[in-house]
């Protein structure tokens, strides 16, 4: 069952990251960039999105970890 939760949340994760990405990919589009260029915002976006859940995720774990 923590398995499955687990997998969720990450699907919910790199969902959201995909969609910040995509978010970020159409607004630089309509901002009059290139295609390369709005791809390589959308890139930035992404691992952006990804670097900031990992970041969380770890203060997390390191708060409940001084609870116990």
């Amino acid at each position: 069952m923590v398995a499955f939760t687990v997998l969720l949340a990450c699907a919910l994760v790199v969902l959201g990251a995909l969609l910040a990405g995509a978010g970020a990919g159409y607004l630089a589009r309509r901002d009059g960039a290139s295609y390369p260029a709005a791809v390589l915002r959308a890139g930035a976006a992404f691992g952006a999105t990804i670097g900031v859940v990992a970041a969380v995720t770890t203060a997390l774990v390191a708060v409940a970890a001084l609870l116990r």
